[in-house]
């Protein structure tokens, strides 16, 4: 074992000298490395001896004092500075710092390389690491018997916390909390720190952020400080990762004592171990979310027709088959998605999308007159909503106001997205929730078909719609609107007016003259005007009921159509061209 003591008892490199810190003389030296580059702290280890020529802070009073504050934070053995280049003397405020922290401060003669040092103090070194092996394989095979009797991670974090004696800390890719093992002798609870609620983020935002993206390339654990009211606790994060496929996370609260060498070995064969529990975890969920998602489609396309069926895989599911259910399905079209070029990065960008809205979902399921369960398919999201037998049946303004309150929290947190939100009736049992289902996409078809920039629709909105676009050729609808308001049509196309859209708007006002002009903004006159024109061009008075329900059909073909109008139009221009 290499100790700070024993380099001045080194022949080779005669002329070493301690200027501070000689408190930490006894401390162990484990590997020479050299730093040079300011930002390298999260690649240090404990027990590392580092050179330098003093470059990197030659003109920098704050980062001297950080360095030394980083490399005992650390536990490094200490820092040796190659003199006569930058340095005469060392600076005193470095010296202040290292007695103050008890880390070895040494000057080393101008003459030697480091690269020379490194090698002479390695070789010494080298012959320390037979009893440390020794013990790190003891916990390995600890840690592999764990992993192999299905101990799961909380064994492993517990066996964790007890060997390098502090609180873990076990959260997801995500940062949602996994598990926690406390320590006896912490006296700052992870209870009282932290919100220790399984599958919710536990840390804050800044703390996260301070993570850097490349992580997963560091291979060592880092260190961050967890700022708590006026408390600034110490924590070391390991990625629990594979070929940088990040898992999640451990987080070692460092409140108890400082980690040794031997403990950093340990953290790290851990987080292999948390990774084969996270791949199994994940590979096992993956196939029950495989059974459920067939599950719900069968259910969703009425290809369960077995009562008995139903109701077994309804329950295991979370259904309840007393309940009435209706479905409601969101559409999300991502605006961004045109950024990335490759497939695979755009399936990915839209899949954490549609997860993000059914956890959205899940978190304002207070908003629902119901018991929720939701989940996605492609870039639908369906969220189903069971209510009591005993229970009113949900009316379609109710319907409408639920789905408006997640429209309204869906499209303030998922950016860049275009939402448009089909409601389907509510049934009274569970064998023909596959229809609400219909309904709720149908009701998106036929918003996309009219061109809607977002919004909400219930199927009983678009049910005439659906009976003229559904029973009826396209060639006999054109054919009826051209009958009922060929006239009004071609007086628009040819003259610029829009008297077709005023028709519409005043059948909308159950036609009423004021409602009209307020909706339109426009002045009564006008208005008038434009009906008295429309009435005219139609030879018409506006008041037998069947030639105003032919008219009213008309307008709903002309908003099924309207794309083909146009087409025609512009085929007709360029032929008279």
């Amino acid at each position: 074992m290499l100790t700070v003591k024993d380099l001045f008892d080194i022949k080779s490199i005669d002329g070493l000298k301690i200027v501070a810190g000689e408190q930490g003389i006894n401390n162990e030296i484990s590997i020479v490395n050299i730093i040079e580059n300011p930002e390298a702290f999260d690649w240090l280890s404990p027990n590392e001896l580092l050179l330098s020529t003093g470059y990197i802070f030659k003109d920098n009073e704050e980062l001297q004092n950080r360095i030394i504050k980083e490399l005992s934070e650390i536990n490094c053995s200490g820092l040796v500075v190659k003199m006569k280049r930058y340095f005469d003397t060392l600076p005193q405020n470095m010296i202040d710092q290292a007695n103050k922290l008890g880390l070895p401060l040494i000057e080393l003669p101008f003459e030697y390389t480091l690269s020379k040092v490194i090698s002479i103090i390695n070789e010494k070194a080298s012959g320390r690491y037979d009893l440390l092996n020794r013990k790190t394989l003891d916990m390995h095979n600890l840690f592999f018997r764990i992993t192999l009797e299905g101990g799961g991670i909380e064994k492993i974090s517990s066996l964790l916390s007890e060997t390098i004696m502090n609180p873990i800390v076990l959260v997801d890719k995500d940062w949602k909390l996994l598990h926690f093992t406390e320590h006896i002798d912490n006296k700052v609870p992870l209870a009282y720190s932290l919100d220790l609620v399984k599958n919710r983020p536990v840390f804050n935002k800044a703390f996260i952020e301070s993570i850097p993206n490349d992580i997963s390339d560091i291979k060592k654990s880092i260190k961050r400080i967890y700022n708590l009211e006026e408390l600034e606790i110490k924590c070391r994060i390991l990625p629990v990762a594979v070929a940088n496929y990040i898992y999640g996370y451990i987080i070692v609260w460092q409140t108890v004592k400082e980690l040794s060498e031997f403990d950093y070995i340990i953290l790290e064969q851990a987080s292999t171990n948390m990774a084969l529990e996270r791949i199994k975890a994940r590979e096992i969920e993956e196939v029950k979310l495989k059974i459920r998602q067939d599950f719900f489609d069968d259910l969703l396309t009425g290809k369960i027709t077995s009562g008995d069926t139903l109701l077994s895989l309804s329950e295991l599911h979370g259904l309840n088959t007393t309940y009435k259910y209706y479905s409601i399905v969101v559409n999300i079209e991502s605006q961004d998605q045109n950024q990335y070029e490759d497939f695979i990065a755009k399936k990915v960008h839209l899949e954490n999308k549609t997860r993000k809205c059914v956890e959205l979902v899940y978190e304002h399921s207070s908003l629902a007159n119901g018991e929720i369960t939701c989940f996605h398919r492609n870039n639908r999201i369906i969220i189903l909503i069971g209510q009591s037998e005993n229970r009113a049946a949900i009316k379609i303004n109710e319907a409408k106001k639920y789905a408006n309150d997640i429209y309204l929290v869906l499209n303030k947190q998922i950016p860049k997205s275009t939402l448009l939100i089909g409601i389907g009736s509510q049934y009274d049992t569970i064998h023909l929730l596959h229809k609400s289902f219909s309904e709720a996409n149908e009701s998106i078809r036929l918003m996309q078909k009219f061109e809607d920039r977002g919004g909400i629709s219930h199927f009983e909105d678009h049910s005439v719609y659906h009976f003229l676009d559904t029973n009826i050729k396209d060639m006999e609808l054109e054919s009826f609107f051209m009958k009922s308001l060929g006239t009004i049509y071609e007086h628009d196309r040819l003259h610029g007016t829009s008297y077709i859209v005023t028709l519409e708007n005043f059948f909308s006002n159950n036609l009423n003259i004021s409602e009209t002009a307020k909706a339109m903004f426009l002045h009564r006159n006008t208005l008038i005007y434009r009906i008295d024109k429309i009435k005219e061009i139609l030879n018409s008075d506006l008041k037998n009921s069947e030639e105003l329900l032919q008219l009213q059909l008309a307008l709903k073909i002309f908003r099924l159509l309207n794309k083909n109008f146009q087409q025609t139009s512009s085929n007709e221009n360029n032929s008279n061209n």
